[in-house]
C-alpha cells in the first residue's frame, strides 16, 4: 500500500473536521464568546494543522487501489474520532480522556450514547460541535472528502466497497460522483425542511438546528437531559417521527421517488418490509402497554409510534423511559435495534435488506427440502439475488451475533448485570445509542467502568464500518 496516498486522504477529513470546529467557534462568538470558544479554536488549529500535514509533504495523488480505500476509510473514522476528541478534553468538566473518547465515537458513528449527566451544562458552542460530529458521521467523513477533491480512475472504490453495503452499491444504478451528490443534496434538503418544520412547531433555531443533525444523521445526541421528552409537544415528536423514518430509507431511493415515477420506495420491497415493521411493532407495543396497564390507550400510541421509530432508525431520541416498559415491549425493540433501517441510509445495524434477505433463505432452504430437485432462486424486487451475496449476509449476521455475544461477556464479567450489558453492547453495535437497564433512554453511560466505555466505543466504530470493513484493516497485508 501507498502510505502517503492513504495520508493525504485521511488528512483531507481532518481539514473538514477543523472546519466545522471553527463554525462551532462562530457559534460561541455568537452567544457572547462562551466557555468553549477557547477549546474549539485551538482543537481547529490542532486539527488543521495535523489535517494540513500530508498536503505539505506528500506529493498530489489521486488514484487509490481497492485494499488502500478499506485503510483510508478505518484510519479516517479513527483519526477523526481523535481528534473530535481535543474539544471536549480541553473544556474540561466531565470530559477525562476516556469520557471524551467515548463522546467523540458516539458522535461520529451516529450512536447518540452518552457519558454527560448534565447535557445542558455544556455551553452552546459546544453542544453544537456535538451535532456536527453527527453530521459528519452521518454523511460519512469520506463522502465529505470525495465530494471536494478531483476523483479518477479506481478511487470509486473507497465508498463504493466499504461506506455503502452491497445492498445499497446495487440500488445506485449512477455514477459514483453523482451519487456523492445525490447523498448530499437529500441530506442537506432533509435537515433544512426539518429545521424549519421545528421551527414552526415549537422549538427555538438552536435546538432546531441541533436536532435536525441528529435525526438525518439517524444519531440521538439532545440539547436537553431529557431529550426529546423535555419539550412535551406532541407536534414536535410528530415531526421527527417522521423525519426518522424517512432517514432510515435508502437515500438513493429518496432522490429517485421525488425525480422518477419508475423507481420510487413503494415499489422497493426493502422500504416495504421497512415500513411494514415499523406498523407491526407499533400496533403491537401499542396494545401491550394499554393493556398493560403501563399508559393510556392515546399515551400507548404517542409513546409507543415515537420509541418504535427511533429504536429501528437508530436515532435513539426518547419521550419515555422504556427501559421499564413490560417485557414483551422490551423484546420487540432488542429485535428492532438489531433488525434497524435500510442500507444506503445513515442507520446501523443490521440493515432491512439483510433481515429480509434472512428469511427468503429460510423460506428457499424450506422449498428445497420439501423438493430436492427443485431450483429455488432468492430474490429481492425481482432480481435474482447471487449465492455470494446471500452467503456474505448470513456471515455478516453471524459474526454480528458472535460480537454481541463476545461484547456481552466482557461486560458482565466487570459485574455490569445482564440487561444492561446485552443491552449496551446491541445499542452499541447497532448505533442506536440508548439501552435498557442502567443505560435506558432516559439513562446515560457515565456510571460504566472506563473499561466498559471502551469496549463499547470499539463496538461503535466497529457497527458504524459494517464490521468487515473494520476487519479487513488487520488482514490487508494478505490481499492479492
Amino acid at each position: 500500500m501507498r502510505i502517503y496516498v492513504i495520508l493525504r486522504y485521511i488528512g483531507t477529513g481532518l481539514l473538514l473536521n477543523a472546519i466545522f470546529m471553527l463554525l462551532s467557534v462562530g457559534v460561541s462568538l455568537y452567544y457572547g464568546m462562551d466557555s468553549g470558544f477557547y477549546p474549539l479554536l485551538l482543537s481547529s488549529i490542532f486539527t488543521a494543522i495535523i489535517g494540513g500535514f500530508p498536503f505539505i509533504f506528500v506529493s498530489s495523488e489521486y488514484s487509490i487501489r481497492n485494499r488502500e480505500s478499506f485503510a483510508v476509510m478505518v484510519w479516517s473514522w479513527v483519526a477523526s474520532c481523535m481528534v473530535g476528541i481535543f474539544p471536549y478534553l480541553l473544556w474540561g468538566g466531565e470530559f477525562n480522556f476516556i469520557n471524551s473518547l467515548f463522546e467523540s465515537v458516539s458522535g461520529y458513528t451516529t450512536t447518540g450514547n452518552t457519558i454527560l449527566q448534565d447535557v445542558e451544562r455544556l455551553p452552546k458552542s459546544l453542544l453544537f460541535w456535538r451535532s456536527c460530529t453527527h453530521l459528519i458521521g452521518g454523511a460519512g467523513i469520506v463522502l465529505f472528502s470525495l465530494a471536494v477533491i478531483p476523483l479518477a480512475g479506481r478511487n470509486a472504490s473507497l465508498s463504493k466497497n466499504t461506506e455503502l453495503s452491497s445492498f445499497a452499491r446495487d440500488n445506485f444504478n449512477y455514477r459514483m460522483q453523482k451519487t456523492i451528490r445525490i447523498v448530499l443534496v437529500v441530506y442537506v434538503v432533509l435537515i433544512s425542511l426539518e429545521t424549519v418544520l421545528l421551527r414552526i412547531v415549537g422549538m427555538n433555531w438552536f435546538d432546531a438546528v441541533n436536532h435536525s443533525f441528529s435525526t438525518i444523521a439517524t444519531g440521538g445526541f439532545s440539547t436537553k437531559n431529557l431529550s426529546i421528552a423535555y419539550y412535551n409537544n406532541i407536534w414536535i415528536e410528530l415531526v421527527i417521527t417522521v423525519f426518522m423514518i424517512v432517514s432510515g430509507i435508502h437515500f438513493g431511493l429518496l432522490f429517485s421517488s421525488i425525480s422518477s415515477k419508475r423507481n420510487n420506495l413503494f415499489r422497493s420491497e426493502v422500504s416495504r418490509f421497512y415500513l411494514f415493521t415499523i406498523i407491526v411493532a407499533f400496533i403491537l407495543v401499542t396494545l401491550n402497554l394499554w393493556s398493560t396497564h403501563t399508559y393510556s390507550f392515546v399515551e400507548s400510541l404517542r409513546y409507543s409510534i415515537f420509541q418504535v421509530v427511533a429504536c429501528i432508525s437508530t436515532s435513539g431520541f426518547a419521550t419515555a423511559d422504556s427501559s421499564i416498559w413490560p417485557p414483551f415491549s422490551i423484546l420487540i425493540l432488542l429485535f428492532l435495534m438489531f433488525q434497524c433501517a435500510c442500507a444506503g441510509s445513515t442507520s446501523g445495524g443490521l440493515k432491512s435488506d439483510r433481515v429480509l434477505l434472512l428469511f427468503k433463505t429460510f423460506k428457499a432452504h424450506i422449498l428445497r427440502l420439501q423438493h430436492p430437485n427443485a431450483v429455488v432462486k432468492i430474490k429481492m424486487n425481482n432480481i435474482t439475488v447471487p449465492n455470494d451475496m446471500v452467503h456474505a449476509a448470513l456471515i455478516f449476521i453471524a459474526l454480528y451475533i458472535i460480537i454481541t455475544v463476545i461484547g456481552t461477556l466482557i461486560l458482565t464479567g466487570m459485574g455490569i448485570d445482564l440487561m444492561t450489558s446485552f443491552s449496551a453492547i446491541a445499542a452499541s453495535l447497532s448505533n442506536v445509542g440508548p439501552g435498557f437497564g442502567s443505560v435506558g433512554s432516559l439513562s446515560n453511560y457515565s456510571h460504566l467502568p472506563d473499561t466498559a466505555k471502551v469496549v463499547c466505543s470499539l463496538t461503535m466504530l466497529m457497527g458504524r464500518l459494517e464490521l468487515f470493513g473494520f476487519l479487513q484493516i488487520f488482514i490487508i497485508k494478505s490481499w492479492k
